[in-house]
């Protein structure tokens, strides 16, 4: 029973190992396979070799689109439009891989061998050539690295950033080796999206850089931008934008070009470029892109426009033609580091199709010299030549069978032609920097290495990433004594050449170098030289293009918006005044201070004007000739009463009240003077309560009197003048009065000059562009008391006067001094309107005039009549007739008032005091 149960438990087991016995020979019958199989052509050396190094080149321009249907097998595009450039590139990477097999100081156990494939120009060919360095091309047996018959050490390529980039995310998920000459592509210094790529060309985050720094060093802020459709234009153009905005630069168009070739697309770009007033236009595009707007260009004859090239196509010569320099000319690009290979002339010189089996190299020479090899062993290609696919036609090759003695010597190409060896110098770069990592490896001593355990790693025998990390530590120093580091985006220092499109007499396209850039790290630290006189501008004038959306403003304008436009787009607004702007291109006006103003371009603050009645203007000297004028009369009149002193009309209503009106009009004549020239602290403290004490002065002595003239007149009225009683107004009481005034007026304007005196005062706000320098006069309501207290002396003055202007006299003096009050008044009420509506000097002026006229006012109807009797008739001045004792007929003589006599019931009455 138990021997059963044991049976049955391994029937199982033995059921379980049949099946998977036969699972394993079923499997082992079967044979692995390629799912499809590329369609590569390029060079290989491999046998004898323990290393090989992978290359990848755009030998041509495109691939050819096939017409494959559902129903058949797809197979792998074909090529055409062969490049020349890339087949020199090729050779420097053999040549170098020559020199370092014969040097013994770099890898002297090994030789290294190689395998380039033609990408094309396209991402497709690129991948399949990826795949096929990591899988080979053996159907049955796949094997990683081992496609070429030995171990593949690293890979160079794939040429543009586009197929680069392609490539790189490959060969990152293995972390395999990969170094590129020609990819400058700014996304590639990403390690995480791009772990194993390094480049000996500078990232294009320094070139971009670099043309913003370009721009801003010329003063353009209006450019345009072409890119092309990959990751380089559109990388590259999008880190310039945001260099150049920092800097104010504004951008007029920004175009791509298209990927495959689009007359519709060209003819709008075309179309945008000669309608944009941008002078200075920004392409970042590989030349094979670029060359179909470059034909288009010249049928359109466009000129005028400064291009700034990147260095993709600042040398190659599928754009500089000489038909292109109309309007390339002056052409200002960058160019990565240039060398002279020593040897690699003959190096390139030493190709011919007999010498090997590449069908690549049937296929250049008969592009070279246009001729078709006897066999067909480069009937794999179309034969189509780049200039034919740019131009959109195919080239029919020549009838004339290839002799294979055709010497180069006898031709221009590009292939040849070794005098700007910029992306050649790359690959030999390139080449060398995975040489010297190898040699690192192996030079690694046991125990002291860099992996775990202090492990090292085997030269025949090694991980990816194992090269890898010797390739970024790598530091080597070439011919030219150039040394090449990486930093930890696996990038180089920047480095370019500025280089200018220039013609020389020989009827060729030359490229000039006219200064460097410089730049490493994050790209804060630069250095941007260039030698302006050796720089040929394709411009009328021959000078710098100027390119600009407006053109700047100067000094004393400023900035204005224009409502959506880009800011480089504004109007000039000229400031305003008492503004100022003293640089180019201001954004905004700066206001002058206070004591400064504007001049008349606002480019500049000066002192304001001072303004003030001169005494040296001819207003002042007018003014100060009438004071002194009026004053000389006054004198004149006194040294007249002084000479008649003792005559009757002198003598007649006092005659010291007589004397100290003149010395009051003295005073206010000369008080005028004190209103012109600059105000001083004392001037300003001195001129109106001087004014108001001559008035005062003056206007008392005329009230004592007239209160004697007014008396008389109500005695001639009152019943008193019947009885022949005299008034007698004594000359004292007349004195009293005067000095009751001028004390009332004096302990005013004592109170005013204490309490609130009068100062000097810059009026700033009555004219902008003028200090009217004047006099504040402190307390209104002070100056409004001590001239008030004068106009209340003269309505007394008036009024009393007034009463006795009838008077029946021989000399009427009420009369007199009421025509003098009217004047006084007249000028004063017309002084108040003509001092409110003036300003500055002219406000001073007004009121110097109401001083002077009052003052000729009192002047003229007061002494001029007493003058006129006094020298013109002096019988008339007698104490008869002044006196009223006697009368005259003399009806030329003017009434007189200095006596009064009354013919009242045969009896006179004499109210008119004469001095003793």
């Amino acid at each position: 029973m138990k021997r059963k149960l044991r049976n049955q438990n391994l029937l199982p087991v033995v059921v379980a190992l049949v099946i998977s016995l036969q699972k394993q020979h079923l499997v082992c019958g079967q044979e692995c396979r390629l799912i499809g199989k590329f369609d590569l052509h390029g060079f290989v050396e491999s046998k004898n070799h323990e290393l090989i190094i992978g290359g990848m080149f755009p030998f041509h321009c495109r691939t050819i689109l096939n017409n494959d249907t559902d129903m058949e097998e797809p197979k792998s595009p074909k090529c055409e439009g062969f490049n020349f450039r890339a087949l020199r590139w090729t050779r420097a990477m053999m040549f170098a891989i020559d020199e370092i097999n014969k040097r013994k100081d770099i890898l002297p156990k090994i030789t290294l061998g190689y395998q380039i494939f033609d990408t094309c120009f396209t991402i497709s060919k690129s991948v399949e050539a990826t795949l096929t360095f990591l899988t080979g091309q053996n159907e049955t047996h796949p094997n990683f690295r081992c496609s070429a018959g030995a171990p593949l050490a690293a890979v160079i390529g794939a040429g543009g950033s586009a197929l680069s980039i392609a490539t790189a995310r490959i060969l990152g998920l293995y972390y395999f080796p990969q170094v590129g000459y020609a990819s400058s592509c700014s996304v590639l210094s990403d390690k995480f999206q791009f772990p194993s790529f390094i480049r000996t060309i500078p990232s294009d985050q320094y070139q971009s850089k670099g043309f913003a720094d370009l721009v801003t060093y010329f003063g353009w802020t209006w450019v345009g931008t072409i890119a092309a459709d990959d990751d380089y234009g559109k990388y590259g153009i999008k880190v310039f934008k945001e260099e150049v905005e920092k800097n104010g630069v504004c951008i007029a168009f920004s175009e791509t070009l298209p990927r495959i070739y689009n007359k519709e697309a060209i003819d709008n770009i075309v179309k945008v470029i000669r309608g944009s007033n941008a002078n200075v236009i920004i392409i970042f595009s590989s030349d094979i892109d670029l060359s179909p707007l470059m034909e288009a260009l010249a049928a359109t004859n466009i000129t005028g426009k400064t291009y700034i090239s990147s260095e993709a196509w600042t040398t190659s010569a599928l754009i500089a033609k000489p038909e292109y320099f109309s309007f390339l000319g002056g052409t200002i690009g960058f160019a990565i580091r240039r060398a002279e290979i020593p040897g690699f002339k003959d190096f390139l010189l030493d190709i011919h199709p007999e010498h090997g089996t590449d069908d690549l190299v049937y296929e250049f020479w008969e592009e070279a010299f246009n001729c078709t090899w006897p066999t067909q062993r480069a009937a794999f290609y179309t034969n189509i030549s780049i200039e034919a696919i740019v131009a959109g036609r195919r080239r029919n090759i020549s009838p004339r069978l290839c002799t294979g003695k055709e010497q180069f010597k006898d031709i221009l190409n590009t292939y040849t032609d070794v005098s700007e060896l910029r992306i050649t110098y790359s690959v030999y770069k390139s080449i060398y920097t995975i040489a010297t990592a190898l040699h690192d490896l192996d030079a690694c001593v046991a125990g002291q290495g860099p992996f775990p355990s202090d492990a090292c790693a085997n030269l025949l025998d090694f991980e990816p990433w194992q090269l890898m990390y010797y390739l970024k530590q790598a530091k080597i120093t070439v011919f030219t004594n150039e040394t090449i580091k990486f930093d930890s985006s696996g990038d180089v220092d920047g480095y370019y050449d500025i280089l200018n499109w220039q013609w020389f007499s020989n009827n060729t396209l030359s490229f000039t170098k006219i200064g460097h850039y410089k730049s490493h790290g994050t790209g804060a630290n630069y250095e941007l030289k260039i030698d302006n006189s050796s720089i040929y501008w394709n411009t009328r004038n021959g000078v710098s293009p100027v390119s600009v959306c407006s053109t700047s403003c100067v000094p004393g304008t400023r900035k204005g918006i224009r409502q959506g436009e880009p800011v480089c787009c504004f109007d000039c607004i000229s400031c305003a005044d008492g503004e100022i702007t003293n640089e180019t291109d201001a954004r905004e006006c700066i206001a002058c201070s206070s004591d400064f103003w504007s001049n008349a371009y606002r480019n500049e603050c000066v002192l304001k004007e001072v303004e003030f009645l001169a005494t040296d203007e001819a207003l002042g000297i007018t003014l100060i000739f009438l004071a002194v004028f009026g004053a000389s009369l006054v004198i004149a009149f006194t040294i007249i009463y002084i000479m008649y002193r003792e005559t009757a009309l002198v003598k007649a209503n006092d005659r010291s009240l007589s004397f100290l009106i003149q010395v009051s009009l003295v005073c206010t004549f000369m008080t005028s003077i004190i209103f012109v020239g600059k105000p001083e602290a004392w001037s300003c403290m001195a001129r109106q309560t001087t004014l108001a004490l001559g008035f005062s002065l003056c206007l008392s002595c005329i009230l004592g009197k007239t209160i004697v003239l007014m008396l008389a007149k109500r005695a001639t009225k009152s019943k008193m003048a019947e009885k022949s009683i005299p008034i007698d107004f004594k000359p004292l009481y007349q004195k009293i009065v005067a000095v009751t005034g001028l004390t009332i007026e004096v302990g005013i304007c004592t109170a005013y000059l204490i309490l609130t005196p009068p100062w000097v005062y810059k009026n700033m706000e009555s004219q902008n562009i003028k200090i009217i320098l004047e006099c504040n006069e402190g307390s209104i309501e002070f100056l409004c008391s001590m001239f008030g207290f004068d106009v209340f002396l003269a309505i007394l003055c008036f009024i009393t006067a007034f009463v006795a202007r009838k008077l029946p006299d021989n000399f009427n003096e009420a009369k007199f001094i009421t025509f003098g009050m009217l004047v006084f008044f007249i000028v004063w009420i017309s002084f108040v309107p003509a001092y409110l509506s003036t300003r500055g000097k002219f406000k001073v002026a007004v009121e110097i005039f109401a001083i002077l006229a009052s003052s000729f006012g009192l002047l003229g109807c007061i002494y001029v009549p007493k003058g006129y009797i006094i020298l013109i008739k002096p019988e008339r001045n007698t104490e008869e007739i002044v006196g009223g004792k006697a009368a005259t007929n003399d009806k030329s003589a003017p009434a007189t008032s200095a006596s009064i006599t009354s013919e009242i019931n045969s009896t006179t009455v004499s109210t008119v005091v004469l001095d003793d």
